[in-house]
């Protein structure tokens, strides 16, 4: 079992406790689910004339909840709200800003189970990827708020060599920032934006996905009911279109945090681009294709059970997910064998069951992108390892549940190994030697997390010098490219997978957010600085 600061997470199957309060906590959600929620502007409610419902992946008649469908003008009023607000929120002392952002973790890890509750019913998760996922949150603000402390707010004395002379260096926040959240870590990914964003003095319009509004319903009254005030947090939901090109063209919005396909990050650095090209920075996470390499000196079980973890955790919906592997053709045969069984034993279903290993597909395109990878595979000379099916009889026919699926012997340059797909398709290839089984993992645009099975140091020295992704890993059975944790492995993609080169939940990732300034201040010989 491992904890950070109090919250535990990842193996929660020997503690029935744990068990027991998760289960209360989703028939309380549950009896709540159903509502009308509005945005937040200025610290007011807001209404829109068009409303937009979301269903549960694990059923669609499970409503969860009915939202504003935000357009053009509020994503304006919003802007206009933070830049109000950042008069005042800028120039509090930072230390009541660090007051309040671990106010909001503890806060966060307080309502642990009624969170993970709501993310099992709004993103389909198990429970022990909801409860990792909240944990995460909280132990993510708390790691910044101590990276804040330990930078004395990034304030730092300097010397000059003129008389009379006080210098120093101030890290200034920006503005107001858009902050861009996806579905599939709907708290932890849009609490460490926002946090990151608020800490170092900035103002926020918070927009979350349309797939799970909810959880960015309860984030920000979390943030606000624990001291942000009106105006430095807003909350405008609906579709992403409309909202992004008002940022991305705002001169008030003065930078973007998003997490989100690289199609759309694509899109809004040339929005930004053609527009304000020198002054607003885009700290953004795209996902990426993840490789992992099992030498011929690889312990095979524990290749096998980490990959299998990393490649179908929640459905492999996750920018972290492994989605190729490259084993040497001496241990292929075997390798594919340890995988098929520890696939096969993994139940997909009703994630509110406690014995499910993933559950649903966030939704109904997301069915269709694996029925025609698994169909184009095949088709194309893939054999087939494991899985492969949609399972539609009883349950199975209200949500999209796939089998967890593993293809192999497919042309290495097919385009299957190069795009991501955000479902639970593996594909595994063989190689001859290291140095060809590190230009294959490196022959991608992406370039966010890796991992390689070998017991030969020297291999394992060779990968970590000479593998371009940000966050990597060597004999992870846990999860072979997954399951970063603040403080521990800063998470940030190389490439195409991300542009700030600093990681989310590192000690670097808050300078996304301030700019330096130096300050002087010339004082009479004898006189002291105020």
């Amino acid at each position: 079992m491992q904890e950070s600061g109090s919250v535990t997470y990842v193996s929660l199957e020997s503690d029935e406790r744990i068990h027991g309060e998760y289960e209360a906590a989703l028939l309380e959600v549950e009896r709540e689910l159903g509502g009308r929620h509005p945005m937040y502007i200025g610290g007011r409610e807001v209404t829109a004339p068009r409303e937009f419902e979301t269903r549960s992946p694990i059923d669609p008649g499970i409503l969860l909840g009915t939202f504003p469908e935000g357009g053009e003008e509020h994503a304006r009023g919003a802007i206009a709200a933070a830049n109000e607000a950042f008069f005042g929120w800028s120039r509090q002392d930072w230390r009541e800003r660090v007051g309040i952002v671990r106010k909001t973790a503890d806060a966060i890890e307080e309502r642990l189970f009624s969170l993970a509750a709501l993310l099992t019913f709004e993103a389909g998760k198990t429970r022990f990827e909801a409860l990792a996922e909240v944990g995460e949150a909280a132990a993510m603000l708390r790691y910044y708020c101590g990276v804040y402390e330990q930078n004395n707010g990034y304030i730092f004395p300097m010397h000059s060599p003129a008389p009379g002379e006080e210098c120093r260096s101030v890290m200034r926040p920006y503005g107001a920032w858009a902050v861009i959240s996806p579905f599939n870590f709907p708290i932890a990914l849009a609490a460490g934006m926002i946090a990151g964003a608020l800490l170092t003095g900035n103002t926020v319009v918070f927009k979350p996905t349309s797939k799970t509004p909810l959880a960015g319903v309860n984030l920000y009254r979390l943030f606000t009911e624990n001291g942000v005030p009106p105006g430095a947090l807003n909350l405008v939901t609906g579709p992403g279109g409309p909202f992004g090109e008002v940022v991305a063209a705002h001169p008030d919005v003065a930078g973007i945090a998003f997490t989100g396909s690289r199609a759309v990050g694509t899109w809004l650095h040339r929005q930004v681009a053609a527009v304000q090209p020198y002054h607003k920075p885009l700290v953004a996470e795209l996902g990426s294709k993840n490789p992992v390499i099992v030498t011929a000196s690889a312990d095979i079980p524990k290749a096998a059970e980490g990959v299998a973890r990393a490649a179908f955790g929640f459905a492999g919906q996750k920018c972290s997910a492994t989605s190729r592997v490259y084993v040497h053709s001496s241990v292929a045969e075997r390798f594919c064998e340890a995988l098929r069984d520890r696939v096969d034993r993994m139940e997909v279903g009703d994630p509110r069951r406690r014995e499910v290993a993933y559950g649903p597909l966030i939704d109904d395109d997301a069915r269709l992108t694996f029925q025609e990878a698994v169909e184009e595979a095949l088709r194309d000379g893939g054999r087939l390892v494991a899985g492969g099916a949609v399972t539609e009889e009883g349950l199975y026919g209200r949500g999209v549940y796939v089998r967890p699926t593993v293809i192999a012997d497919l042309a290495h340059n097919h385009r299957l190994f190069a795009e991501e797909l955000f479902v639970p398709l593996l594909l595994v290839g063989t190689f001859e030697t290291l140095e060809e089984a590190l230009k294959l993992a490196n022959a991608t645009d992406y370039g966010l997390t890796a991992g390689i099975f070998a017991e030969d140091p020297e291999e394992v020295r060779r990968f970590f010098d000479e593998i371009r992704f940000g966050v990597v890993y060597a004999n992870r059975r846990g999860g072979a490219t997954t399951g970063a944790w603040p403080g521990a492995q800063p998470f940030g993609g190389w490439k195409a997978s991300g542009t700030t080169g600093r990681g989310a939940g590192g000690p670097y990732y808050l300078l996304s957010f301030v700019r330096e300034q130096a300050q002087t201040r010339v004082t009479e010989p004898g006189t002291k600085t105020p």
